[in-house]
């Protein structure tokens, strides 16, 4: 494993625009907390105070609530193009402000600027790419009568609630606002409080571009405002990315108040299933690019299971190994790193945790597992990309998301045990299959519980696919015209003629 070079590297990580204190955006207006309540914001890479944002109650969200009520009507009866426009408006605005909110981005998160950047250009692309499906929001037509006429129209709920991890945060702001307003609804976003830094910024951009009330973007706890959202009679379209757990008992808040429509993007505990015939050295480097190292290994579609067959297993375990050895950990501000620190404490403490659980429970460490060594490291959340070798299917490294830079490598020799194997879990987000035999691969992706799985690829998140799992990875399909449709209601109009 390589590690950054010089200690200074780390001082690029503070600028003038540090500590910053960002503020939320109901009505249109910058604005504190209703009690002046606030979060403190610090650096994962070196533990320093980089700002703080407003703590979020009930009371914001009854505030924000009122407000998209008094904006959505007006905002649901412009045309398509006219939504649209706004919009590309906002894109272009937030374009402009890209490197700002690129430094802002790669210190409260952690992740790697290199990378960054793709997560803010790919967040535009999307919100570019829903603004033009706005008119295929179309109704049918239904021959169920020859002298009537039967058809159906598309609506918005009014006011919806979207709930944001903190591996992505700009990507799933901008992108979580674009679907839900092109369909003519308002919108409140809360963003995750591990990384909320970058949310207050797009709020200051909106502010300038949008009609007030029409997007809200409100911080805090989870369990305060983001639990007050859940459960407001009057938001009765929820969608939350996050964890399984915090996604069940979303279910059940959001059922205490009202029938709600919630759709979830939740963990993966993702196989990649090698057969014999695949390419060795492909095979290693997408492993390595599956696990998606690059962001500490915090993403939910991280191919975190290797299954490798018996007769490639020694081979292609020995290149993975290298590879994760050879990449560079360092300041996240260095456009040369490839991965940087854990996002949180909470988060870097589970990691730790299921570091001890591999090695407890007869794991082989053959890579990683500790923090880094170097002057850099001293302070922050850091911990080397990890393998584990000889994992077994009982073990809780093998069965459990971990949420971080681990990878877990299992041996097999029989399709139907493997694929076996890579079901025996509760979580069905993603998946890969490697083989040169296409009958083979597609049988195998046929068979395996997964919402997306790649055949022969890995990471590919192309336009229009629906994304979403299986299992307790969730419910309902985002990224494609699905996500645009679970934005409305369906309404049957019957003519008598």
């Amino acid at each position: 494993m390589q590690t950054a070079r010089n200690a200074s590297a780390s001082k690029r990580s503070v600028g003038s625009e540090f500590p910053r204190t960002g503020l939320m955006l109901i009505d249109g207006k910058m604005v504190e907390s209703a009690d002046g309540g606030w979060l403190e914001c610090h650096n994962p890479a070196t533990d320093e105070h980089i700002g703080r944002v407003p703590r979020g109650n009930k009371r914001d969200v009854e505030i924000a609530v009122a407000a998209a009520e008094r904006a959505q009507p007006s905002w649901a009866k412009l045309s398509v193009a006219q939504r649209a426009g706004f919009l590309h408006k906002l894109a272009d605005a937030i374009a402009q402000r890209a490197g700002d909110i690129l430094r802002v981005e790669v210190a409260d998160t952690g992740n790697p600027i290199a990378y960054m950047r793709g997560d803010i250009s790919g967040g535009l692309e999307r919100l570019r790419y829903f603004a033009g499906l706005g008119y295929e929001l179309k109704g049918e037509t239904i021959p169920a009568t020859a002298e009537n006429i039967h058809l159906t129209v598309r609506e918005p709920y009014g006011v919806v609630g979207r709930i944001l991890a903190f591996n992505h945060p700009i990507n799933f702001a901008i992108v979580g606002l674009a679907s839900p307003l092109m369909a003519g609804n308002a919108v409140i976003l809360k963003p995750a409080e591990q990384s909320p830094l970058s949310a207050s910024l797009l709020g200051e951009i909106a502010a300038e571009v949008l009609p007030p009330g029409i997007l809200n973007i409100l911080s805090g706890i989870g369990g305060e405002v983001g639990d007050a959202l859940v459960r407001h009679p009057r938001v009765k379209r929820l969608s939350f990315v996050g964890s399984a757990r915090t996604g069940m008992a979303i279910q059940r808040a959001a059922a205490e108040s009202a029938v709600k429509h919630v759709t979830l993007e939740l963990g993966g505990k993702n196989p990649f299933v090698v057969f014999p015939d695949a390419p060795i050295e492909k095979v290693a480097a997408a492993a390595v690019a599956g696990m998606n190292f690059s962001w500490q290994g915090q993403s939910c579609a991280s191919t975190s299971r290797l299954f490798l067959h018996e007769s490639l297993h020694d081979e292609v375990l020995e290149k993975v190994v290298a590879k994760v050895k050879a990449i560079r950990i360092g300041d996240p501000f260095d456009d040369g790193t490839q991965m940087g620190a854990i996002n949180s404490p909470a988060q870097f403490q589970k990691v730790m945790s299921y570091v001890k659980a591999g090695v407890a429970e007869g794991a082989r460490l053959v890579a990683g597992g500790r923090r880094p060594q170097g002057p850099i490291f001293e302070k922050g959340l850091w911990v080397e990309p990890t393998v584990f070798a000889d994992v077994k299917p009982g073990m809780r490294i093998a069965r459990e998301e971990i949420f971080g830079p681990i990878l877990s490598v299992l041996r097999w020799s029989n399709v139907d045990d493997v694929i076996e194997m890579a079901n025996d879990v509760d979580l069905g987000l993603s998946a890969a299959v490697w083989s040169t035999d296409i009958t083979q691969a597609m049988a195998t992706a046929r068979r395996l519980q997964a919402g997306y799985v790649w055949v022969n690829g890995v990471n590919a998140h192309v336009r229009a696919m629906p994304y979403g799992g299986y299992k307790n990875s969730g419910v309902g399909r985002e990224r494609g015209i699905e996500e645009l449709y679970s934005y409305t209601e369906e309404k049957s109009i019957h003519i008598m003629l």
